[in-house]
Order: structure tokens, then sequence, then C-alpha cells
């Protein structure tokens, strides 16, 4: 067996078993990558037991396409484009589609002292108000807040404009705050 040394090696070496038809290695880069890939797919598809599909989908879609990885970025993040892909497609396909709406930017409000148990109880709280809005504006709100993507990014991935991407993304944090604030009265 080859000397395997660092992080991306590891990776590489279980991606290129994968490809000669190792299952272990198949299971064991499922292992590495599918709790981050299924938080992922909880956040955009808003249900546990949908996320599960998603992710099992995208794995399936990824071990198919898997030789058409090259090597010339992480496995995760090709993977991750992947998982995030089949979540717009599967919302797509429920014909839950992003509409045009014109909104300003509210002001992000910030606190500054929380305790751990505080924030863990606030975070719970947030997930279950991004679970109660739109599947467009959630689309839009994970994409650019979690996953890291500019509006221009999103705008390419679904097609839509780059102002319709931040107005989505401005209405799912007015939302937000609207549930949030109806849940403190």
């Amino acid at each position: 067996m080859e000397e395997v040394s660092t992080y991306q090696d590891i990776h590489r070496y279980v991606v290129e078993q994968c490809l000669k038809g190792d299952r272990k290695a198949q299971q064991e880069l499922y292992k590495l990558y599918s709790k981050a890939m299924f938080n992922i797919c909880r956040r955009m598809m808003g249900d546990e037991e949908e996320a599960k599909d998603v992710l099992q989908d995208a794995f399936v879609i990824a071990f198919t396409k898997l030789h058409t990885f090259q090597f010339q970025s992480a496995f995760g993040a090709w993977l991750k484009r992947i998982v995030v892909n089949h979540c717009i497609g599967t919302l797509q396909k429920k014909r839950l589609l992003i509409s045009p709406i014109n909104e300003k930017f509210d002001a992000i409000e910030e606190k500054n002292s929380v305790d751990e148990e505080e924030i863990q109880y606030e975070v719970k709280k947030i997930m279950r108000a991004i679970d109660q809005i739109s599947d467009g504006c959630k689309v839009v709100l994970n994409l650019y807040l979690f996953e890291g993507y500019d509006h221009k990014e999103i705008a390419e991935i679904l097609s839509i404009t780059e102002s319709t991407s931040k107005a989505q993304y401005s209405k799912a944090r007015k939302k937000i705050r609207e549930i949030l604030k109806s849940q403190n009265p």
C-alpha cells in the first residue's frame, strides 16, 4: 500500500480507490463527507427526512460522476457543488420557484455577550424560523449566508438576476426577524 501523508493525499487516495470500484473506499468517502453535506441539505430543504433523501441522491450522482473529478479543486468543494445543485433542482421540481421582489436591506442587529446555552437556544430558534420561510428565500439565504456564495454566483446558479438574489436574501432576513419577534412578544 502506498504511503499517504497529507489530508488532501488521503482524500485523493480514497477517491482513486473509489474510481477502481472499491466499495470500502466508497463507504469511507461517504463517512468523510456525509455529515457536512447533510447539514447543507437540511438547511436548504427545511425538512430532515427530505434532506436525507436528497443527500443519498446527491451521493449517487457524485459516485456516478466521480470519473469527471479532475483533482483541480478539493473533493469537498466538488461534492458540495453537486449537493447544492441537487437541492436546488429538487426544490425547482417541486415548482417552488423564486419570484422577483424589491426590498431594501435591513441592518443586522448584533448581540455582544451571550453564554453557550443561550447561543444554542437562539440557533435552534433561528433554524426553526428558517424552516418557516418560503423555499425561494431559504435557498438564497443558505447559499449566501451558510455556503459563502456571493449574489452574482447565486444569480448564475439559480438563473435569476443579482438584484433578485439580494431581494430574496433581504426578504428572508426580514421574515425571520418577524417570526422571531412573534415568538418573543
